[in-house]
């Protein structure tokens, strides 16, 4: 659909949906005012109060009566693998104020058939392994993630292998060591029951439902410099912006 024909309350939505994944809205911050928005976007107030309650809806944001419309983030908003490499790259932090990462294993290891196929892993050859389980400000698990890389990055960059946040994020510290650049990512969801390591790993129960996704992040050649996969709990809102 051409911006000319998306409905003006729907353009708006997605300048905030924006300004929220890349954390220039923050969660409590608070939002521009029905007569605010009508104002700054030529909008009639009526369509300035659709942009409220569509954030709503999608749990972006919320509002206590008597009080002004919030950003609401902590519980529902999903940031993706394309956000992150976007905020590493730009902004040299991969996180969202408030969320931490805990490296819970880092070293070399035997990847599985896809990830070897992505990264051109010899047959029988051992990949670079990096698993994370990300933190909101609640101290609430937000997702786990696991990333896969070349075992010859052990040497070049050599953090990789370190149990320990690598700050500015790995996109960031393999350009520093390679000048190989992360300029895009693909990135595949699918939704499923949480196993057991999962549930443990959420904190939630075995069975429940979950967001799987898959990414591949690739250089200006299009060869691959990581392949990731994370889980996420449900309920938490995955926002494509264009």
């Amino acid at each position: 659909m051409s911006l000319e024909r998306t409905p003006p309350y729907l353009q708006v939505v997605a300048t905030l949906k924006a300004q929220i994944v890349s954390g220039e809205l923050k969660h409590g911050d608070t939002l521009p005012s029905v007569r605010d928005l009508a104002a700054r976007y030529e909008i009639s107030t009526a369509t300035a109060q659709k942009v409220h309650r569509t954030l709503k809806a999608e749990g972006l944001a919320e509002a206590k009566q008597g009080s002004a419309t919030t950003v609401s983030t902590r519980r529902t908003l999903h940031r993706t693998a394309a956000d992150r490499l976007e905020s590493a790259l730009n902004t040299g932090r991969i996180y969202a104020d408030g969320e931490y990462a805990v490296i819970t294993g880092a070293g070399l290891a035997d990847p599985p058939e896809w990830v070897a196929d992505l990264l051109g892993t010899e047959t029988s050859g051992q990949a670079l392994r990096r698993e994370r389980v990300t933190h909101n400000s609640d101290d609430q698990p937000v997702s786990a993630s696991v990333s896969w890389f070349s075992a010859d990055l052990a040497d070049t960059v050599p953090a990789l292998l370190v149990q320990d946040r690598i700050v500015g994020g790995t996109p960031s510290a393999i350009e520093a060591a390679t000048g190989r650049r992360a300029v895009a990512t693909e990135e595949a969801t699918t939704a499923a029951a949480a196993t057991q390591e999962q549930a443990a790993l959420l904190g939630v129960a075995t069975g429940e439902p979950v967001l799987l996704s898959r990414n591949v992040y690739v250089d200006a050649q299009g060869d691959t410099i990581e392949v990731g996969e994370a889980v996420a709990p449900a309920g938490r809102w995955r926002v494509h912006r264009n």
